[in-house]
């Protein structure tokens, strides 16, 4: 090793290896015969880091070629994505089994209340989650739409309403989702309530809006 070398510092000398770069001012060492118009050509050699990575990609390239060609039985796309299918079922089966358990009143059907006490309750939440400064007290309608007459925007009937409740209105028209806000059995007992109005004659009804018209109970 020479005593340029030897002065280096062990992490220059790993770089200077690794590159073989020319030191510069010595580029006569490596010129060739070369010559463009007065422009000569170096003959410098390709970095070893370069060529080493090179060298990888082929030996990775000759285990791919022999695991999917020669031996497919040891790997087989078709099947590993088969695999994954299945056992995604089998995990969001599962989760789903889990979450019945953890949630049932998620996974029965949203039912209409008719009795006195649910349908107080549903006056009760009417109120208190302000459901009237859109639609009023008597739901005769302000901002929001008469919800007493039989003309609906997003659908009459209990299964509609309380779908609206759950997921909100329009986009844009400023009725929220209540999903995260109140139970399934209160918006069921909000929903009734609405029902239940059905009918009933406002004191200033708003005109009616909406293309689905729906009368029943």
């Amino acid at each position: 090793m020479s005593n340029e070398n030897q002065n280096l510092s062990g992490w220059r000398r790993f770089i200077k290896k690794m590159t073989k770069a020319n030191e510069l001012g010595k580029e006569e060492d490596i010129m060739t015969d070369h010559d463009y118009d007065g422009i000569k050509e170096l003959d410098n050699v390709l970095p070893p880091w370069w060529l080493y990575g090179f060298y990888i990609t082929i030996l990775i390239s000759i285990y791919y070629i022999i695991m999917i060609f020669v031996s497919p039985e040891n790997y087989n796309q078709e099947l590993e994505y088969t695999n994954s299918v299945e056992q995604a079922k089998k995990d969001v089966a599962a989760w789903v089994e889990q979450d019945k358990k953890d949630h049932p009143e998620k996974y029965t059907e949203a039912v209409a209340y008719t009795d006195a006490a649910n349908l107080a309750k549903g006056k009760e939440l009417y109120t208190s989650k302000t459901c009237f400064a859109c639609h009023l007290d008597d739901l005769g309608g302000s901002i929001g739409p008469n919800m007493t007459d039989d003309k609906w925007i997003s659908g009459g009937g209990f299964k509609n309403i309380f779908n609206t409740i759950t997921k909100g209105g329009r986009p844009g028209k400023g009725m929220v989702a209540w999903e995260n806000s109140i139970t399934k059995e209160e918006r069921q007992q909000l929903a009734s309530y609405i029902v239940s109005m059905q009918g009933t004659t406002p004191a200033n009804p708003k005109a009616p809006e909406g293309d689905i018209t729906w009368s029943g109970k």
